[in-house]
């Protein structure tokens, strides 16, 4: 049985009109996928001064953990969607990104000190943490990310209360860190996300 000389494979063709849609539904799938993560999941955030050094250096490039540790509130024509809390607790010395109290538009790195509720004391150099289960103190252990040369003041004229929504932060370069030291602790609700990952330099890639 012979094949039809005439019979030619179908193709098909695409005008201009069927590209543009096709871009437009590859717009649309991006949007989905991308804003939930840039709103509830993952932040960039670029190391700026020498405040954590060593640890953070300038101009490192991060990844903010944001999943249960900021406020979200979104929004649409002026109409909030919904509003989630915060729902997670921060660790001791967990490297938190948060808005700055006195100024709200920008964005600070330290390390989280003092937890709520608790009682800080800074004295001879020394962090002195008080709680339920230490009413008499315990020297705070920094060191895993502090040099024992490195000095942490100045003294506290008196034990800082923390509230309930309240954390205690530093940066780890003592010397040169504008923290709670000097403005007061941080609200809840100012914390954007815990440091997740060192995205850059690529000599430097570590997951916290």
């Amino acid at each position: 049985m012979e094949k039809d000389k005439n019979c030619q494979p179908e193709e098909s063709y695409y005008g201009v009109g069927s590209f543009i849609f096709e871009l437009v539904k590859i717009f649309l799938l991006a949007l989905i996928i991308i804003i939930p993560i840039r709103v509830f999941l993952f932040q960039p955030f670029f190391v700026q001064g020498a405040s954590m050094e060593p640890n953070f250096e300038n101009n490192e490039y991060l990844i903010i953990n944001e999943l249960g540790y900021k406020k979200v509130a979104p929004a649409i024509g002026g109409h909030q969607i919904f509003d989630l809390e915060p729902f997670k607790g921060i660790d001791r010395q967990t490297v938190i990104v948060f808005r700055y109290p006195v100024e709200p538009w920008k964005f600070f790195i330290k390390r989280v000190v003092g937890l709520p509720g608790e009682k800080l004391e800074i004295k001879d150099s020394k962090v002195i943490i008080y709680n339920s289960q230490n009413p008499n103190g315990f020297v705070l252990d920094e060191s895993k990310y502090l040099a024992d040369t490195v000095k942490t003041g100045p003294d506290t004229t008196s034990p800082v209360l923390l509230g309930d929504d309240e954390y205690f932060v530093m940066g780890d370069n003592r010397l040169q860190s504008s923290d709670s030291r000097f403005w007061g602790p941080i609200k809840k609700s100012d914390v954007i996300g815990k440091v997740l990952l060192r995205a850059w330099p690529l000599n430097n890639i570590k997951i916290f």
